[in-house]
């Protein structure tokens, strides 16, 4: 097995990476795995073409990263679910596998992967990596967008890194969805996503970078008044997303796209609401909460 590794991005030559030589349904050790977390290391995003897998087979190749999450960021109860609490949906296919009405109410809860996030930032552990397999794409639109986030940070004045360093920032899907003016909550959902505490800033531990730590599900700053907090969210948001810094994915049916949440942000783009679009993630559990990783 020849495994190869070319960077995508024009304008950065350490974001973003195309993966090729390898079938991950069959023929991955615990070397290529290596191999693989030492490039994730470096591009932060890497794209495997045309991997033709079922949950599965996504799922075991997976674990090779880590403690897995369980799909408890959806919305609706398990009897509502298209696929095992191993694979988080994103699509915007009902049990039937057929497209939701405009104003189904998963569909509207899961419009907010349109806002720039992190996977799980909203758990008190949050994610370490992201797998998202294409098994279905419209014919136009429904890009994802990937910012650097280790570059945000290198480019923010010396002033601005001192103020964030220290700071924490209250997590929650309360806060993301409420951004769009979605509020449609059972009290129990609302307990289950009571917000947590994040880190504003963080060291990846293995390269020892520094890179921000943002998310649309961020709602407040501790000790901060709340508008100046999200105000001042809003502000390193748009730095942090500068064309520079944003790798776009144009998918193609059998893409696999895994990505360090640790490092980057990512967001969906629009598409023909009646086109089916059909996703699959699985998604590698962090080591713990942010608080407790040294900074």
């Amino acid at each position: 097995m020849s495994v190869e590794i070319e960077p995508l991005h024009a304008k950065q030559d350490q974001f973003a990476a195309r993966v090729t030589g390898i079938n991950i349904a069959t023929d991955v050790c615990e070397e290529v795995a290596s191999q693989i977390e030492r490039a994730l290391d470096k591009y932060a995003v890497l794209v495997f073409p045309n991997q033709r897998i079922n949950d599965d087979q996504q799922y075991r190749f997976s674990t090779l990263f880590g403690p897995m999450e369980t799909a408890s960021g959806d919305i609706g109860s398990q009897s509502e679910r298209r696929l095992s609490m191993n694979v988080n949906d994103i699509s915007n296919l009902d049990t039937d596998g057929q497209v939701l009405e405009r104003n189904d109410r998963a569909r509207l809860f899961g419009l907010g992967n349109m806002l720039w996030h992190s996977d799980s930032s909203f758990k008190s552990t949050p994610a370490k990596y992201s797998l998202l397999s294409a098994r279905v794409i419209p014919e136009h639109g429904g890009n994802t967008e990937f910012a650097d986030m280790r570059s945000a940070w290198d480019s923010l004045a010396p002033e601005l890194q001192r103020e964030c360093m220290n700071l924490t920032c209250e997590h929650s899907q309360i806060y993301s969805r409420g951004k769009l003016g979605f509020e449609d909550f059972t009290e129990e959902e609302r307990a289950k996503w009571k917000p947590v505490l994040q880190r504003l800033v963080r060291r990846h531990p293995n390269t020892g970078r520094l890179s921000l730590y943002l998310s649309s599900h961020i709602g407040a700053i501790v000790d901060l008044p709340v508008p100046e907090a999200r105000l001042f969210i809003s502000d390193l948001t748009e730095h942090a997303t500068r064309p520079a810094n944003v790798y776009t994915h144009s998918w193609r049916k059998w893409d696999l796209v895994m990505w360090d949440n640790r490092v980057t942000m990512h967001r969906a783009r629009r598409y023909d609401h009646t086109s089916k679009r059909d996703l699959h993630r699985t998604t590698v559990s962090d080591c713990g909460p942010t608080l407790n990783q040294p900074l």
